[in-house]
């Protein structure tokens, strides 16, 4: 170590500084993402099963510190036919909507538009991605990337989306999840000062978002997967760029008939061939999940 360090013309002393001020966050940022991994894979398990798990594939960890990072991240294991993201917190006392996008097919663009929330990890933390897409076109219209899971965030990924459109009142419906987010006063007060009628999925069904999740699923095998963000800008700016460059004008979805969403909104031929298309929402019977305590 000495020699390397005279090497680098650096001292050992200021090495042990910058290793204690970034490995041991890198460390538990890659831990961190291994948890979140598995327990949304196995969503009923608690954290003595992870713990295994993680001891088995090579993590030198012990329950207390899987316990305390999977309740920092809301992971601990489900004890009710609930499906809750990570991102979703649903025990709140905010009114919960009715779910309208269930078998709603819009025939045009500012009929629907459905919400979601995601993760993203970063060097040595997590940011938070809210996104609203248009369910006609598929054009991602809304985003936000932040640090926190502050109900600001939806909010501005919501104004951003309502600066480039033109709405017409009564007639757009804004489905999301249960989550706090979206609940909350402020904003469906804006949703309700613009006359955009909320909409929010059945408890324990994921299928009702199925729209949002599959974009994300795109966003991260795409984009997330195949990077590696230093911190929150950087981040920002490479899933920016994949949004309004790529997935909104050049990527071609199967559901537009192998268009990109920019030429459905921008040529109106386009439109006839995505007519009767499958819904936002879904018909699908959810899954009466049970768990043995």
């Amino acid at each position: 170590m000495e020699r390397m360090c005279a090497l680098a013309q650096v001292s050992r002393a200021g090495y042990y500084r910058r290793w204690q001020e970034t490995e041991p966050r890198e460390a538990e940022t890659a831990l961190r993402d291994e948890i979140q991994r598995l327990a949304l894979a196995e969503r009923f398990y608690g954290y003595r099963r992870i713990t295994i798990k993680l001891q088995r594939a090579g993590w030198r960890v012990n329950h207390k510190r899987v316990l305390r990072l999977m309740r920092q991240d809301n992971l601990l294991c489900l004890r009710k036919a609930a499906f809750v993201p990570v991102t979703t917190d649903a025990r709140h006392s905010w009114r919960i909507y009715p779910n309208l996008a269930w078998r709603l097919q819009p025939t045009g663009v500012n009929q629907l538009w459905v919400a979601d929330i995601t993760y993203v990890r970063l060097a040595e933390s997590f940011a938070y991605l809210a996104v609203i897409i248009d369910a006609f076109s598929r054009r991602v219209i809304g985003w936000a990337m932040e640090e926190h899971l502050k109900a600001s965030l939806t909010l501005d990924a919501l104004k951003m989306a309502l600066a480039s459109r033109v709405i017409t009142p009564g007639l757009l419906v804004h489905h999301s999840d249960r989550g706090v987010q979206y609940a909350c006063g402020e904003y469906v007060g804006l949703l309700a000062a613009l006359a955009i009628q909320p909409s929010m999925s059945r408890v324990g069904c994921p299928y009702d978002n199925a729209m949002a999740e599959s974009f994300i699923k795109t966003l991260k095998q795409e984009e997330v997967k195949g990077s590696s963000y230093r911190d929150v800008a950087q981040a920002r700016g490479s899933i920016e760029y994949f949004l309004a460059e790529v997935y909104n004008r050049q990527r071609l979805h199967s559901a537009l008939a192998y268009y990109a969403p920019a030429e459905v909104e921008a040529n109106p031929t386009l439109l006839s061939r995505v007519m009767g298309r499958a819904t936002a929402g879904s018909s699908a019977i959810c899954p009466d999940f049970s768990v043995s305590p």
